[in-house]
């Protein structure tokens, strides 16, 4: 039995036969990832002023308030994606993320407070959302216009990238350095499974035992730095202490 699992028998034992939890098929990894990440984002949140959601971010293009406004939305668009799955909609006609960028647009024109209230009710959704669902609705596979198709067991995954990411990028000491060890590495494993850029590189953190190929040629070079280093740098954050060899 893991170290998560012993956790999570734990808590159902302080709150008893009458509280929801998720069901036993949940993919508990990511929703772990999810959860710790929503909470950090909150605790950055938090940390700062309503003024200081003005200010601009390491999004680019956007305040604070936008990446809080994305966040917001994100989760509305993936709990109706999960409320789908329950109910057995598995062609659903329209797609929350097609009017996000309005919605979004809305979000930042309200005031700190209402800002503030919404990521609360936005995470509470979705979770209520992720509980209610039972296995098979976690094995649902919605098919979105297009010829998109998204598990639903998906959404976990896709929230517990996003949030820790936002949370970087309110800009007021997110760091991947905060992140948990296990997501870093599945997020080196992420990037390099979805890598377009026309060069290949071999990743190699110095802090881990293993080598990832990111790309599908023969490798350039070597890229060399901690594991939250090498996955800043795959996600579009920064450059910070790597070391290429080729």
């Amino acid at each position: 039995m893991t170290t998560l699992d012993n956790a999570r028998n734990a808590l159902r034992d302080r709150l008893g036969g009458g509280a929801r939890y998720d069901d036993p098929a949940a993919p508990a990894r990511e929703l772990a990832w999810a959860r710790t990440g929503t909470a950090y984002f909150a605790r950055k949140l938090n940390e700062l002023t309503d003024a200081e959601l003005l200010a601009p971010t390491l999004a680019a293009g956007g305040t604070r308030r936008r990446v809080v406004a994305e966040v917001c939305y994100q989760a509305r668009a993936l709990a109706q994606y999960i409320e789908w799955a329950c109910m057995g909609i598995d062609h659903p006609t329209s797609d929350p993320f097609s009017s996000m960028s309005n919605d979004v647009a809305l979000a930042v024109t309200l005031q700190a407070g209402a800002l503030r209230n919404l990521f609360q009710h936005s995470e509470v959704h979705l979770n209520v959302e992720w509980r209610d669902l039972d296995a098979e609705g976690w094995n649902a596979v919605l098919h979105l216009r297009g010829g998109t198709k998204m598990s639903a067991r998906q959404t976990a995954w896709i929230r517990a990238k996003s949030i820790w990411l936002r949370a970087v990028d309110l800009g007021n000491g997110g760091s991947f350095d905060d992140f948990p060890a296990d997501l870093i590495d599945a997020m080196l494993v992420d990037a390099a499974a979805n890598w377009d850029g026309e060069e290949s590189y071999q990743v190699r953190p110095s802090d881990r035992n293993l080598t990832i190929q990111v790309g599908k040629s023969s490798p350039v070079s070597q890229v060399v730095g901690t594991a939250a280093n090498l996955a800043r740098w795959l996600a579009g954050r920064g450059v910070r202490n790597l070391i290429s060899e080729n």
